[in-house]
């Protein structure tokens, strides 16, 4: 299901990463798909396909969203258990943009900065000093798509790495690793972000230094005719 565009990124995602590899190879292997696939031509392409209805319009709405911290999630490919490959949409003008908590993933990530730019942190526990978190365990409601935050006791943590990313720039990170990321620029950034890796952990680990979270977040899907329209405008934001 789907067209020319649509069809081509399935194979190369299912030939690349489809299959049991260890977690340093599929970590490479994902850097080197969504930077293929994240080349502002073929994005472009690619969005402009599913914009017009191509592809899985009614499944990829329920599994995008608006993130409480300012920047759209926006499916574009459902692998299944292998791969889930997103469009992550930051505007400024929409407020709210801010630092994310520190968090790791479910599964190895990786992802290329189309337009715009990222900074990245990088973060390991320390026994004593450092920053003092609260830490929570994250998980999926099975009634609903809420996120679920269950508190497990102070934290402390030290800061290894700070990157900025510019266009162009692609990054790559096991399942496991402590990470924060954000866009400070005035205008839209935009990256295609990949999710691989058929065992996926069941939790992941968020710290947060901003005080008590709630019990659960509300995840909101959008709409089908709200996911097509964002993925309309993100092909108009390409094409500039």
């Amino acid at each position: 299901m789907g067209g020319r565009q649509v069809q081509a990124a399935r194979r190369l995602l299912a030939g690349t990463l489809d299959g049991e590899l260890p977690e340093h190879e599929r970590v490479l292997a994902a850097r080197a798909v969504v930077a293929e696939l994240g080349s502002p031509d073929r994005l472009l392409e690619l969005t402009a396909e599913l914009a017009s209805g191509e592809g899985d319009p009614e499944g990829c709405a329920r599994l995008s969203y608006r993130h409480v911290l300012g920047f759209d999630k926006l499916l574009l490919i459902d692998g299944g258990p292998h791969h889930m490959l997103r469009a992550h949409l930051w505007h400024p003008e929409r407020g709210a943009v801010g630092k994310e908590d520190i968090h790791n993933h479910r599964s190895p990530l990786a992802s290329y900065v189309v337009r715009g730019r990222l900074t990245m942190e990088l973060y390991a526990p320390l026994r004593d000093g450092g920053i003092e978190a609260d830490r929570y365990q994250e998980s999926l409601s099975h009634q609903a798509a809420d996120w679920l935050l269950e508190p497990t006791g102070p934290a402390r943590l030290h800061l290894t790495q700070v990157a900025e990313y510019a266009a162009g720039s692609t990054y790559a990170l096991p399942a496991d690793t402590l990470h924060r990321a954000w866009s400070d620029t005035t205008e839209p950034t935009v990256t295609l972000f990949l999710e691989t890796g058929s065992g996926r952990r069941r939790h992941t680990d968020v710290f947060t230094a901003a005080g008590p979270h709630p019990g659960a977040v509300p995840k909101v899907p959008l709409e089908v005719a709200e996911y097509l329209g964002e993925l309309d405008a993100l092909a108009e934001l390409l094409r500039s």
